[in-house]
């Protein structure tokens, strides 16, 4: 049973087709894991040829038998040598093929280095830009699979009052919840398209812990259980009246929403509260004024503006070293185009899902904000993950 409808893989691969028109590119062979699963419905071991005009070839070391059942498209042939790359698209090409692509942002230089021993006479360029620019706008079967990852984050936002208690330790908790979303199907593993980025569910953090700087590209980091995963959760105890934030993914079929909600056991320092409603502001704001047209960098000087009301009380995304964005795509990988943030060149698009995350670093304390996912409509943003966005008191 394939894992996309035919027509969704032939939509995916005929918008890549247009852009690749526009370029001088005469067809992409693509190789990344959550790239060739989005145009070919399968993860196995294989290459996508995808020529600017024609038939896709997705040529399959292993395993062939399951590429079979996972993929829809036509053309899937068994690979067994890489050497054999080039006799396949040669017979694809009635001509020589003078410049493919292929996704050099990711790509090792070794390997990068075998495939011009493979192609010699080809020049390799650089596709990246234009797949990430294909994946970043979500058709309705896309969205749809978001919304039961945004249901499945409700449902495991809604457990947690009944298992946070004053001494369990951030990783006791991070496994409660952990357990909660692979028994529901999670694949536990959140894909990260940018080098050395590694994300294993989300971040779990409490008190001075939320405010600790980290390798971490997001606006907190933590220590982490140990210096060799130097993020998230750690062996702290978690006190009454210090903010435990809880930021996870939750995915459904490989697709993915952000979430990040506030717990207190107790009581929560009007501190806390105060800063939270400026993050909750900024929020609101970015949404009144998101539509599609709209810049993103605009939004995101919105935030920096809007930032200013806390005073020198806390941090704006990130302390010492605050990031430069307040949100991003999220879909097959938690670092989708486009991003919300400085110099950013991009324009909202109706079907873009977009995580927007106005947070707040106090150091030495903590941590105050908020994070969701939405999509872009027509008209505006679509929020959807809806447990609440109140700092949540556990007596």
């Amino acid at each position: 049973m394939p894992s996309a409808p035919r027509s969704e893989i032939d939509r995916r691969i005929k918008a890549f087709q247009c852009k690749l028109a526009g370029s001088s590119i005469e067809a992409a062979l693509i190789v990344q894991r959550a790239d060739l699963y989005y145009f070919s419905g399968t993860g196995q071991d294989a290459h996508l040829l995808i020529p600017v005009d024609g038939v896709p070839v997705l040529m399959v070391r292993r395993s062939f038998e399951r590429a079979i059942e996972d993929s829809p498209l036509d053309n899937v042939v068994p690979l067994s040598r890489l050497s054999e790359l080039s006799h396949i698209i040669k017979g694809v090409f009635a001509g020589q093929l003078r410049r493919l692509g292929m996704e050099l942002d990711v790509l090792p230089v070794n390997h990068f280095n075998q495939y011009m021993g493979v192609f010699p006479s080809v020049q390799i360029v650089d596709v990246s830009r234009l797949i990430r620019e294909t994946r970043m706008v979500k058709s309705q079967y896309e969205i749809g699979l978001q919304r039961r990852a945004a249901e499945l984050n409700d449902d495991m936002f809604n457990s947690v009052g009944e298992i946070l208690r004053e001494g369990v330790s951030e990783i006791e908790l991070a496994g409660v919840l952990e357990s909660f979303y692979r028994r529901r199907g999670h694949q536990g593993l959140v894909r990260v398209r940018g080098f050395n980025q590694e994300v294993f569910y989300g971040h779990i953090m409490s008190g001075e812990n939320l405010a600790v700087p980290s390798c971490s590209v997001g606006p907190t980091g933590g220590p982490g259980p140990n210096p060799s995963m130097p993020q998230g959760a750690g062996m702290k105890k978690i006190r009454a009246g210090e903010p435990v934030q809880i930021d996870y993914v939750g995915i459904v079929e490989g697709y993915m929403v952000d979430q990040a909600r506030t717990f207190f056991i107790g009581n929560a320092p009007e501190q806390f509260r105060r800063i939270h409603s400026v993050a909750l502001e900024i929020q609101e704001a970015i949404i009144r004024n998101s539509k599609p047209g709209v810049s993103t960098e605009g939004l995101y000087d919105l935030a920096v503006e809007m930032s200013q009301a806390v005073g020198d009380s806390a941090h704006f995304m990130g302390y010492p070293s605050p990031v430069p964005f307040v949100g991003h795509g999220v879909g097959l990988e938690l670092d989708e185009l486009p991003v919300l943030g400085r110099k950013s060149r991009y324009v909202l698009e109706e079907g873009m899902a977009l995580a927007l995350e106005p947070k707040f670093i106090i150091p030495g304390k903590g941590l105050a904000g908020i994070e969701n996912t939405f999509v872009v409509g027509k008209d505006g943003m679509e929020k959807l993950t809806n447990f609440g966005d109140e700092l949540h008191v556990i007596d």
